[in-house]
């Protein structure tokens, strides 16, 4: 009953704090029709105050007194201050990372040998991104999602990872990503260096989660989806909703106020994805993993990706498998459901798992849903004619 109560107080990623925020902020309204109008006069008059400013500025530069040096030099220490902060941030969070053993030596067991490499690699706006790769070779695997990976390496697959901006080893305040469209952009940019390194090889992404909801609008460009056998989304983040519109409204306003500002309330009650409680307490233990209060940037571009996503499942082409668990309560897997009714892909499958959680690789089942993935790939390599030799 204890190891029960700890796991009721465990989160999940980013969209699974979304959830509890929103309710704390529902509970607190009092009429709904005041708070829309209030909050659309206000949304007005912030609207206004934006279009006037650069026009007063021009009109008042010449009559207002230059900035005193005493001024100029506090923000510029603050700024200063607050980059240091965040670099240092970076290269603790990236010592971490590179301390993770994900390969320990075991030259007994054949099968399992593999090599493992880090490296960094820069984004479009040129932030370093923290990466890992696994290939066939020797040693065995461990860490985070180690089994995964251990799974694909016997397959003879090949395996990359990218950390997101602001998270793991990657450049950037911890759990803040100003972007999701600089996140889709980096995956782009991270596939083509893979595609370069190992010409002719076919290639599949996956995400999950919000990571799921990235891949998916990453595949939706062409120049993206032509690189690609097929992409794999366990739990997408396709219909991340706030609990009130009023939220919904207000959002793009405080992510342009106070983007970094973190939402204290947001943990106090957490929603369980995982029925194991020993994965849970492995998972929110990693210093890497970001378990703080959502920040609002961050929240308000998960509400925009989903929302963009929903809207455009009828463009979606790319051959893909999505796996959801029935009793997600983070991300919906009806979501899941319409994606693969609406989506015109000529190769696509999805599977419920009935009574699974949302972190479907950190389910005691895991191992079998990680060969579900692993069959679906191999079937769509044999489907389009590549000499795959598998070393199931």
């Amino acid at each position: 009953m204890e190891a029960a109560m700890q796991v009721e107080e465990l989160t999940s990623g980013a969209s699974g704090r979304l959830i509890p925020v929103f309710r704390n902020l529902r509970q607190s309204i009092l009429s709904y029709q005041f708070l829309r109008r209030f909050l659309l006069l206000f949304y007005s008059l912030f609207v206004w105050i934006l279009l006037l400013l650069p026009r007063r500025h021009r009109f008042s530069s010449a009559i207002s007194p230059p900035s005193s040096p005493k001024t100029s030099s506090s923000a510029i220490r603050r700024r200063k201050l607050i980059r240091q902060r965040d670099e240092e941030d970076t290269l603790r969070r990236r010592a971490l990372a590179e301390a993770v053993k994900m390969v320990t030596e075991d030259i007994d067991d054949v099968n399992s040998r593999c090599q493992w490499t880090t490296s960094l690699f820069f984004g479009d706006r040129q932030n370093a991104l923290f990466c890992r790769s696994w290939f066939p070779v020797s040693g065995d695997l461990n860490g985070r999602y180690a089994y995964f990976a251990k799974q694909l390496v016997s397959c003879n697959f090949g395996v990359y990872a990218m950390d997101w901006m602001g998270h793991g080893g990657s450049d950037g305040l911890h759990g803040y990503v100003p972007s999701l469209d600089h996140v889709v952009a980096d995956t782009g940019s991270f596939l083509e260096k893979i595609k370069l390194e190992n010409p002719g090889v076919p290639c599949f992404l996956f995400g999950h989660s919000t990571g799921g909801a990235v891949v998916l609008k990453a595949a939706s460009y062409p120049h993206i989806e032509e690189m690609l056998e097929g992409i794999i989304l366990t739990s997408p983040a396709l219909r991340v909703k706030p609990a009130h519109p009023i939220v919904g409204a207000v959002a793009p306003i405080f992510s342009l106020v106070a983007p970094r500002f973190q939402f204290k309330g947001a943990n106090k009650r957490g929603i369980p994805v995982s029925r194991d409680p020993a994965a849970l307490i492995a998972k929110y233990s990693d210093p890497l993993v970001y378990t703080g209060p959502i920040r609002v940037r961050t929240g308000h571009e998960i509400l925009r990706i989903t929302a963009y996503l929903m809207r455009n499942f009828h463009s979606i082409t790319v051959p893909f498998f999505v796996l959801h668990g029935t009793a997600d309560r983070v991300t919906d897997p009806l979501a899941s459901q319409d994606l693969y009714n609406e989506a015109p892909s000529k190769f696509k499958n999805i599977k419920l798992y009935e009574g699974f959680l949302h972190d479907l690789l950190f389910e005691p089942e895991r191992e079998d849903i990680a060969q579900d993935i692993i069959d679906w790939m191999e079937k769509r390599l044999r489907d389009v004619g590549h000499h795959y030799s598998s070393g199931c």
